[in-house]
């Protein structure tokens, strides 16, 4: 046998092997899902994350030939759901649909956690961003955020605001507010949006920092009052609510919103849960959905969810370390 005929058997055997290599794969790529989708919510039922994963997982659910199933874990501030998806076998089945709560802030806010943010979880996309805004019970006599600032200036400690759970945030733009306009207000945590914002409406407290997907209904029906958004810039949105940094420069914080699964699926079931995303959200009729509920729809590759990571999760710590809001 020549030399040439040796070498072409070689790589006949090197193509045969690869070729064997990829069939399990292809046919993983082909065949999954053959079972429903979970989507964890790690908030309760009928919040602003709620409401998006059901818009979400209908959209998907086309798109994989699955339902997705929505799963409410609500608690700890997203980190009971976070901690059992990212216990969850990576198998695609099932994903966590979260914003930077649970990716950055709680990492900034807290020493110890069941998950690592970039570690523990590989994203499929981000969705876009949704301002948070700073409400008021119609109660507050105080319409404009130099108003709410004297208000509060001359009642320290008696003004208190709500959020969606400690080390949400929420909780993190409150806190924020509160250093930057050097003012006493209590932080009183929920577990979940719905029930902050029905303590509220029904005027158990008086000031709440929740995202504009739930604020909207509310303030339309005239029973909440937004005070300020807390974007850098105005928001087509919410037209006509002012910034809080337009009193207080520099000022925060908004929410991104990502879906992620278990660190180490297989590509092949990766590819193709990061293509249904993503045709998901181009999809003109589920983008509108998303847009009318609230959301700044910015469809980012996976690859920016752990850039975004690295980017903001050495500031809010140093901010954290600065402002002592470390929380156990």
């Amino acid at each position: 046998m020549t030399t040439t005929s040796l070498g072409r058997k070689a790589i006949r055997t090197a193509a045969l092997a690869a070729g064997l290599a990829i069939a399990p794969l292809l046919a993983l790529a082909q065949d999954f899902p053959q079972r429903p989708l979970t989507l964890v919510v790690p908030y309760p039922a009928g919040g602003a994350t709620d409401t998006l994963a059901r818009i979400l997982s209908k959209s998907m659910a086309a798109k994989l030939g699955q339902p997705v199933i929505v799963e409410n874990k609500a608690g700890a501030g997203t980190t009971i759901g976070a901690a059992a998806v990212a216990n969850a076998a990576p198998d695609g089945y099932t994903m966590l649909i979260s914003s930077n709560t649970t990716f950055t802030i709680n990492p900034a806010l807290k020493s110890q956690l069941p998950y690592d943010p970039l570690k523990s979880f590989e994203s499929i996309g981000i969705l876009g961003t949704s301002p948070l805004v700073l409400l008021a019970h119609p109660s507050v006599k105080a319409n404009t955020v130099q108003e709410l600032v004297a208000l509060a200036k001359a009642q320290p400690g008696k003004l208190s605001f709500g959020s969606f759970g400690a080390g949400t945030t929420a909780h993190f733009a409150g806190e924020m507010f509160k250093a930057m306009a050097s003012v006493d207000i209590l932080h009183v945590p929920y577990k979940g949006s719905a029930p902050a914002m029905q303590d509220l409406i029904g005027g158990q407290i008086p000031l709440s920092f929740d995202t504009n997907v739930a604020a909207m209904p509310q303030i339309k029906a005239g029973k909440v009052k937004a005070i300020g958004l807390t974007s850098a810039k105005p928001t087509s949105l919410m037209p006509g609510v002012p910034t809080i940094a337009a009193v207080y420069p520099g000022y925060e914080m908004v929410p991104w919103i990502t879906v992620v699964t278990p660190r180490g699926l297989p590509e092949p079931v990766r590819t193709r849960l990061t293509r249904a995303f993503a045709d998901s959200i181009s999809d003109a009729e589920t983008r509108a959905t998303l847009q009318n509920a609230g959301v700044d729809v910015q469809l980012e590759a996976p690859a920016r969810y752990e850039q975004r990571i690295t980017e903001e999760l050495p500031k809010l710590r140093a901010y954290v370390h600065k402002a002592g809001l470390e929380v156990q």
